[in-house]
């Protein structure tokens, strides 16, 4: 990523989607609540492990096998998968934490998965399935759907029937929509918003309140990231906090509707 004299996660926010390393992110956000963490060691452990990726499959290796090397290397020999006893445990939404303790959810396992493989130079993206997510490893035309969180499992149709029936309920059907690849800075949305939605949940406001300005500092144009941040400025004291959230959201839509609502929250907060 470039914008390296600026606070890491800052640069986040200011790089191209294109240009976020999603894995690297990652173990940024995760620093962010750490200052003295030395990523060195992460970093090469991740390094290490495209390296031992790399020679497990020939040069003209078919997803297929790609696929299986992926899920050899990291659940097989390295044993990651989902935390199914503590899901809501802070640590599984947290990447070194992850990296360590070989469990995680199910984005930050994914961005594990579609991170190492982009490593080696295999395209692979995170799907954002409702209340789940996955790695698709290859493009259109030969994918390979991966489920990190249950161990690297295969899914054909009858299981991404089962993950879509298990969110949306058993009259539901996966739909094109579904399969639609995460850009880069919305997986790391999703992974933020795991933690924030957590903390807010267990009444944790101040915490909850700290991964809002972060959302909003990767994710600026997001309107719904500074109204939730607002939100939580308002519920904590801070009007002038929140004002200004509500400017800096007018400043991401032309919509009518969304300004007049601002506005609105904006004359509430005045008053």
């Amino acid at each position: 990523m470039s914008h390296e004299s600026l606070d890491p996660v800052a640069a986040i926010g200011l790089a191209d989607d294109a240009d976020l390393v999603i894995d690297e992110a990652a173990l940024v956000l995760a620093a962010a609540d750490r200052p003295s963490v030395d990523l060195a060691k992460p970093r090469l452990w991740l390094a290490s492990l495209a390296a031992r990726l790399a020679v497990m499959t020939g040069p003209g290796a078919g997803t297929a096998e790609r696929g299986e090397a992926l899920v050899r290397l990291l659940a097989e020999e390295e044993g990651f998968t989902g935390d199914t006893e503590h899901y809501d445990a802070p640590e599984n939404a947290d990447f070194l934490s992850v990296l360590k303790r070989r469990r995680g959810l199910p984005v930050t396992l994914s961005i594990l998965y579609a991170g190492l493989a982009r490593r080696v130079g295999w395209p692979a993206a995170p799907i954002g399935l409702p209340g789940h997510v996955i790695v698709r490893l290859g493009g259109e035309a030969d994918p390979l759907l991966i489920d990190p969180f249950s161990g690297g499992r295969t899914l054909g149709i009858a299981g991404l029937e089962m993950l879509v029936v298990r969110a949306l309920g058993r009259h539901s059907q996966p739909e094109a929509r579904h399969l639609r690849p995460m850009g880069n800075r919305e997986v790391l949305v999703r992974l933020l918003s795991n933690q924030a939605i957590r903390a807010r949940k267990g009444g944790h406001l101040d915490r909850a309140l700290v991964l809002a300005r972060r959302l909003t500092l990767i994710a600026p144009a997001l309107a719904d990231l500074w109204w939730e941040r607002a939100r939580l400025e308002q519920l904590s004291g801070d009007k002038a906090a929140a004002l200004a959230s509500l400017a800096a959201m007018r400043e991401t839509t032309r919509d009518p509707a969304l300004i007049a609502r601002i506005r609105a929250a904006e004359e509430s907060l005045a008053r």
